[in-house]
């Protein structure tokens, strides 16, 4: 079943589009964006670092080390697609509230466990369901909300700006911080999370605007079934988007297995500390911040297909090096490439999407995108693990670049330049 390359939603019986909100409201919105991404994200980075650290504390398993990735990531897997049914039928900012309601509330618990000496496996593995889950309602709720907070005209800069604040913050300054804040210590780093996911919740009353997808009077509400096939099938009958939303899939599953076994490979085979760890990790987010100023370049001169493609390489770069040698520098260097890539990547993907989907699916549609995109990073994390206890982490990472180039022949054949003109023009469509 291929389904029309390019085309835009269209949702009968459903409610009109929502009007694009002025400009001054749009420039103020994004910079609530940028402001609340950046604080969730700084924290989130803390957590990412933090998590596995503990568990390399308690158990030398890359097995059950990875499974704390596992736990933080297969909510995507359990509950994503109904969640967008959710965010498509509620106020998308009640739901960013909630969901930092409930990091706070398992930062707490996770706090007190460390701090009380109590901590174990399965105390950590619950805590990372339920950050997990917060994290599936906030990523989706956030990028439904875009399209109804900035104007079309403002959405590129947005998009950059926002995995600008992603990258430096999730993958550079927290991980770096985490790893300071760990290495003096566990409970301390837990503590700052509640904070900054506290301060994360009083950003969010600055958003301007309506944000919740208006239904027509009188009309009956679909199953919640009814609207996830929905969703599925918008994605499924989209060319593009599916191939954009598979191909995603496997180069994450590159990410996965780098962050689950890195925290073991860094402190056992490679001699890191907690904080030169977070060094580490913060190579990712240096690439990603040189990959959001460079974008826009990037676009213009090789175009957004050529610029898509390129992250095939520098994703499969990340897992490559490590596969054939233990030097740091080398390492680093592959993940700055894989974090520049990651970048741009979802600074062109967000565009693609908001201006082929529609505000009363764009809920169900990120849910549906990112079941095959971040769902593969508990499976990744498992798979990846369970290899590495078997036959080491070297051969399980070269398999893993392997996998990668799978992504290259569908990339090609369905992005093709008709296919980037036909984008282009729906992207600069008022």
């Amino acid at each position: 079943m291929t389904g029309p390359t390019v085309s835009r939603s269209t949702s009968p019986g459903r409610s009109p589009q929502v009007p694009p909100p002025p400009d001054d409201t749009s420039t103020r919105n994004t910079w609530v964006l940028v402001s609340f991404t950046a604080v969730t994200n700084l924290t989130d980075g803390i957590t990412k670092v933090a998590l596995p650290l503990v568990a390399t504390s308690l158990t030398d398993s890359p097995a059950l080390v990875s499974g704390v990735l596992l736990t933080l990531t297969l909510p995507w897997l359990l509950v994503a697609l109904h969640v967008g049914v959710l965010v498509d039928r509620s106020d998308r900012r009640r739901l960013l509230w909630l969901a930092n309601t409930m990091r706070m509330t398992a930062a707490l618990g996770l706090f007190a466990a460390v701090a009380t000496d109590v901590i174990d496996l399965p105390l950590l593995y619950g805590g990372g369901l339920v950050l997990g889950v917060a994290e599936v309602i906030a990523l989706t709720s956030a990028a439904a909300l875009v399209p109804t907070a900035v104007s079309p005209a403002g959405r590129e800069r947005a998009n950059t700006w926002v995995t600008a604040a992603e990258t430096l913050c999730n993958e550079f300054a927290g991980p770096f911080v985490g790893g300071i804040l760990v290495a003096a210590s566990a409970s301390l780093a837990l503590g700052a999370t509640i904070g900054g996911y506290a301060l994360a919740i009083l950003i969010l009353p600055f958003l301007v605007g309506r944000f919740r997808v208006p239904r027509q009077s009188g009309q009956g509400t679909p199953t919640v079934h009814q609207q996830i096939g929905e969703g599925l099938r918008f994605l499924w009958n989209q060319r593009l988007l599916r191939m954009l939303s598979l191909s995603v899939t496997g180069l994450v599953t590159c990410w996965a297995a780098w962050f689950a076994l890195m925290p073991l490979v860094a402190t056992e085979e490679l001699g890191l500390g907690a904080d030169r760890y977070g060094m580490l990790v913060g190579a990712l987010g240096v690439g990603g911040v040189v990959g959001t100023m460079s974008v826009g370049l990037a676009n213009r001169l090789l175009g957004r297909r050529w610029v898509m493609f390129g992250n095939v390489f520098f994703s499969a770069s990340m897992v490559a090096v490590p596969a054939v040698t233990s030097n740091v520098w080398a390492i680093g260097a592959a993940a700055f490439l894989g974090g520049m890539g990651g970048t741009l990547w979802a600074v062109n993907s967000r565009s693609i999407s908001q201006a082929l989907v529609g505000a009363e699916l764009m809920g169900r549609y990120s849910a549906a995108a990112r079941l095959f995109s971040w769902g593969s990073i508990p499976v990744g994390a498992a798979v990846s693990g369970a290899l590495a206890q078997w036959l080491g982490y070297r051969v399980t990472f070269g398999l893993f670049a392997l996998a990668a180039a799978v992504v290259i022949v569908p990339f090609l054949r369905v992005f093709t330049p008709k296919v980037l003109t036909e984008v282009e023009a729906r992207i600069s469509a008022p």
